[in-house]
This record gives structure tokens, C-alpha cells and sequence, in this order.
């Protein structure tokens, strides 16, 4: 039946073709030219139609392939997240380990190690599931050994981890071979980014003694589980480190990298590695001054707000004008702190007028807006401390009687300003001095360098005031900042703040991870810290990442530290692909 419906079919086919034929020879032969143009023409009509069909329907996705060459200062001592103290250890940490978790640049946290985890209704217990399938780069699989091992060592008080004190009073516990429970003395909200350390392999490491361990060639060429590992160090000729050379790990939890490589070549000097990005022998590099960033052709400029506060702070215990409230309120005025960012920062910051640096929480604004002029600000100010019993004395500067007879006591607006031998900050203290002398201050700067500052002065809290800044954790934790309990060394409350209301506030933010709740809790303390004005608040830098212009998908976000850069590395890429929407989604 089907072999004579197909003869029918073609027959039919044959007798149009020859209908066809005979047409054609009837034209006269102008007519055959011009049928077959026309036929040709439609022809490539329809091809033209389905290739732009085709192209407008095709979606550029990442391919796999491309490298990057980055320049960072210093050489890696310890490639190890438990001893990690530079710049250029965390940078490669942070590349070849991974953790439990990963912290996103836009804020919150994704799986990496662990499979899923839960926090208990108290707060107090986290239970991790590792995945399955997670391996370190030498192919052994990654345990809950490994993680007991980790933190061990984290809390290991011979080894002086920078980590410790994050893990302190923590248990953990290994249910089974992916199973964990990490349990907390009390609720403790920012706990969930400890979660993101990165995991050493304990086959590697159980042998080493905690003598030992910083010694370790591990810390030099170290095995993780991160999205590239190192597969080669050229050295000096004095055998200092000269360039790491990454691959792509394959088997990366949270998918094979698209660059196949990223090599960091180490300078010691900023000069140097923007002498390197000029001429080509890098392609991109960080932390490079405002200045030099004007000159650089084909590269990108990527910026986001660090998390930090920078300020002055005042010392009212020691400096008496300072004690003064209508004297702190008008120095708190007389600062035009866009000015301050445009003049000091090269434009590259955010000014700030409170404790909470910018883009972290959507209800808290701090950016500042000059109204005024800055000479303005400053004058208006100094109009308030007159109207405030402050008259004007020897060199402009303002004074304050007080008493009668043998107990009047003329006190002068005078006090010291202490900040840290770095030109951002000296530059910034300068503009300050100048704003409140012109608002009747007499202002002392006093320049330490940083170890003198850190030990001599800010330690003891031997200051009237002192410009610095506050390097907040991602996840806010204002606690060692400001609660009243850490006014004394080593707490960091180096405005020597003290508010019950404020304390209750920071006990309660460090309990409650509800983002509308601790957005409440901030606006709270927000509202009492500039009630009180403990400090004058300037701005939070901006962290400024140069990138070759065609290195897509790098999203910088919330940056914490300078290795948060590579949160998203896994997804940079300079290769594409051209597919249709139907397999984009399948690659999803």
C-alpha cells in the first residue's frame, strides 16, 4: 500500500518538473534569462531572511578560554586561610580554596562545599551537608574531617590564626562523613560568614606539626578546592616568588571556571605595577592611586565602596573643648564632605555623615550633599559657637570664659589630631584642620607611622582626636566599634562611646539575621550615634579594580577586603559563544 502511495508521489513529482520544463522552453529566451534571475534572487531572498533569522534569534553566552595576567604588591607568605595576613595571601587563598559557603558580591551567601545547611530557631546551631562530589585539586574527596581539621587548627592558639577570635567558643561536631554541626554559646547572626573559610585537605596537613606548619612548603604551593589551582611559581633570582600561574580546577564545586588561566605577577611597589599595566606586561591590577587611573588607554575601570568608615574620633576623656556637645556639633558641620572626596579621593569615595557605610542596607542613606560652600559651612559653624558664649581670642582662634574673680578660666578651642603616616590620610586630616580653623578651631595634626600610631596612641587612647578608619566585616557587625564594653584595649571603640540604648541595639543586631528587622535595629543606632556625635564621620572609599576592556562578568559589589574581587572570578570570561535561546537555558 505505502510502496504505491510513493510511486503516485512520485509520479506526480516527475510530471510537475516536466510541466515546468516545458513552460520554460516556451519562453522566448529573454524570458528563460529573466526567469531564472528572479528564481535566483528569490533564492537568495530566503537565505538572507533565515540567516537573519537565525542571527537575531542567537544569544552570546561565556565560552571557555582566555587568560588574564594581574599584578598584585608583595609576595604570598602563607597561601593557607588559617594564616593568611596580607593582601597577596588572601588573594591566592582566595582563588585556590574554597569554603563551605561563598559569600556573594551583591550580599548573602551560596553553597560551595556544603550542599545545603540550616540554622536551628534558637540561633545557636548551623548543621552543614557537604556535597557528595566535592574533591580537592588533587582528586581526594573533601570530608567533614577536613572541615573538623580546619577549624581545629583555626582555634589552635599556638598558631595565632588571624581567624581565631571569629571562631571562639564554637563547637563542632562530625555527625557522619558529610554531616557537621557547628554550635554557638549564643545566637550570633554575623556567625554565617565564617562559614566561607576556605578548607585545607587534612591528608596533606595531619602530619604537620603546629611548629611546623608556617613553615610548610604547603603555604607556597597549596591544594585546595577553589576554582583554580596553582599549577607553576617562577622565582627570582634571589628566589623570592615572581609570578603564580593558575589553571582552571575542572571540578570546582560550583562549575569549571571559563578562563583557563589567571597568572599573578608580584611587585613590590604600586610604581611598579602601574609601570607593568602602562606597558602591557599586565592587563590588570587594584589599589592603584586616583591619579594614575586617568592614564591608562584600553582598560576598564570597575569601583565599588569599600566597607569602611573613615572618620575622626573623639577622645572626651582626655580633650575637655571635646567634651562639649555644641562643640563637636559644629565641628561635625563645618566638613563640605564632598569636597573632602573630590579634592582628597580624586572623586573615588562616598561621603558619609554616619556609621554605616554605603549600599549595604537599602533603608540607611549616609551619602552626603553640600548645600553650602565650604567656606560657608565652616563660617556658619563658627557662628554657632559665638552664639554658643565662644568669643574670638589671639590669632582668630575661638575662647571660652568661664567663672569670675580667681576662678575664671579661659579655655581655647585647641586640640590635637593624630592619623597614620598614609598620604589619603594625611591629605584628609590637612582639609579637616583647615575647615575648623576657619570655623575658630586651633588644630594640631599629628602624623605617627603606622606601628607607632597603632601601638603608641590608639592602644593607650593617647589622642584628642584621631582620624581613622573602621574595616568593617560583610557582615556589619558594629559590636567591637562601638558597644561600651570595648572602650579598653583591645576592644576598638576608639570614640570611647558609651550609650546603654546603643548597646542594646548592638546586642540585638547581633542576634537577629531578619534583614527588615536589622535594617529597623541600624536606622536605631544610626539615630543615637549622631544624637551624640562621638565623631565626626568624612567617607568610605572607594576599592578601584583596572580590567582589560573586554574581561566580562567581573561584579565587584559589597568588597570587604581587597581578595573579594575574586568572589566572582569563576565567572569572568573573554570568550563567547553564539547559541540559540533554547541551549542557553539548558547550560543554566
Amino acid at each position: 500500500m505505502r510502496t504505491t502511495q510513493r510511486e503516485g508521489l512520485y509520479s506526480k513529482l516527475v510530471s510537475l518538473i516536466n510541466d515546468a520544463n516545458r513552460t520554460v522552453r516556451s519562453f522566448s529566451a529573454s524570458g528563460r534569462v529573466l526567469f531564472i534571475f528572479f528564481s535566483g534572487l528569490l533564492v537568495l531572498s530566503a537565505v538572507g531572511l533565515l540567516y537573519i533569522l537565525n542571527a537575531s534569534l542567537l544569544v552570546t553566552v561565556p565560552a571557555h578560554g582566555g587568560s588574564l595576567t594581574e599584578g598584585i604588591i608583595g609576595a604570598p607568605r602563607f597561601i593557607n586561610p588559617v594564616l593568611a595576613i596580607s593582601d597577596s595571601d588572601r588573594d591566592l587563598t582566595a582563588l585556590v580554596y574554597s569554603g563551605l559557603l561563598r559569600a556573594r558580591p551583591e550580599g548573602g551567601y551560596i553553597p560551595d562545599l556544603a550542599e545545603n545547611y540550616t540554622i536551628s530557631p534558637d540561633g545557636k546551631t548551623y548543621t552543614v551537608v557537604l556535597r557528595k562530589n566535592a574533591i580537592f585539586q588533587d582528586g581526594t574527596p573533601v570530608t567533614a574531617d577536613d572541615v573538623v581539621f580546619t577549624i581545629a587548627k583555626t582555634q589552635d592558639a599556638v598558631l595565632k590564626s588571624p581567624e581565631r577570635a571569629d571562631w571562639s567558643g564554637v563547637t563542632v561536631q562530625k555527625v557522619d562523613a558529610n554531616t557537621l554541626t557547628f554550635t554557638l554559646s549564643q545566637a550570633y547572626a554575623p556567625f554565617i560568614d565564617n562559614l566561607t573559610l576556605g578548607i585545607l585537605p587534612e591528608h596533606l596537613w595531619q602530619d604537620v606539626s603546629d611548629d611546623e606548619m608556617s613553615y610548610s612548603t604547603l603555604n607556597n604551593k597549596p591544594v585546595g578546592s577553589g576554582p583554580f589551582a596553582v599549577t607553576g611559581v617562577t622565582y627570582t633570582a634571589s628566589g623570592v616568588p615572581a609570578s603564580y600561574e593558575l589553571s582552571a580546577f575542572s571540578h570546582y564545586t560550583l562549575g569549571q571556571p571559563y578562563l583557563d588561566h589567571i597568572t599573578l605577577r608580584l611587585y613590590q611597589k604600586e610604581d611598579a605595577v602601574v609601570t607593568a599595566l602602562k606597558s602591557g606586561e599586565i592587563e590588570s591590577a587594584s589599589g592603584i592611586s586616583p591619579e594614575s587611573l586617568a592614564t591608562f588607554d584600553g582598560h576598564a575601570v570597575d569601583r565599588s565602596p569599600l566597607n569602611r568608615v573613615f572618620g575622626v574620633f573623639f577622645n572626651q576623656n582626655q580633650s575637655e573643648v571635646l567634651r562639649d556637645a555644641t562643640v563637636r556639633d559644629a565641628l561635625n558641620s563645618a566638613i563640605n564632605r564632598d569636597d573632602l572626596v573630590a579634592k582628597v579621593l580624586g572623586g573615588y569615595g562616598v561621603p558619609l555623615t554616619g556609621p554605616i557605610p554605603p549600599d549595604v542596607l537599602p533603608n540607611i542613606h549616609s551619602g552626603a550633599t553640600a548645600t553650602s560652600s565650604t567656606d560657608a559651612l565652616a563660617l556658619k559653624a563658627r557662628e554657632t559657637l559665638i552664639n554658643a558664649g565662644w568669643q574670638a581670642g589671639p590669632g582668630g582662634y575661638l575662647q571660652k570664659t568661664t567663672g569670675s574673680g580667681k576662678s575664671t578660666k579661659t579655655t581655647t578651642l585647641a586640640f590635637s589630631l593624630a592619623t597614620g603616616d598614609v598620604p589619603e590620610l594625611r591629605a584628609a586630616a590637612e582639609y579637616v584642620r583647615a575647615a575648623w580653623q576657619k570655623a575658630g578651631a586651633d588644630v594640631t595634626v599629628q602624623v605617627y607611622n603606622q606601628g607607632d600610631l597603632s601601638q603608641n596612641v590608639i592602644r593607650p587612647r593617647k589622642y584628642d582626636a584621631l582620624l581613622f578608619g573602621e574595616v568593617l566585616g560583610r557582615e556589619l557587625d558594629l559590636f567591637a566599634f562601638w558597644d561600651s564594653s570595648q572602650r579598653i584595649d583591645p576592644g576598638l571603640n576608639i570614640a570611647l562611646y558609651a550609650n546603654a540604648a546603643a548597646d542594646k541595639t548592638l546586642e540585638q543586631l547581633r542576634q537577629t539575621s531578619d534583614d527588615g528587622t536589622r535594617a529597623t535595629l541600624f536606622a536605631q543606632f544610626t539615630a543615637d550615634v549622631t544624637a551624640d556625635t562621638p565623631a565626626v564621620f568624612l567617607y568610605a572609599p572607594d576599592f578601584v579594580y583596572s580590567v582589560p576592556n573586554d574581561l566580562a562578568g567581573v561584579t565587584l559589589g559589597r568588597i570587604e577586603t581587597p581578595s573579594d574581587r575574586f568572589l566572582s572570578a569563576y565567572h569572568w570570561y573573554r570568550e563567547t559563544d553564539h547559541v540559540w535561546p533554547f541551549f542557553e537555558q539548558k547550560q543554566q
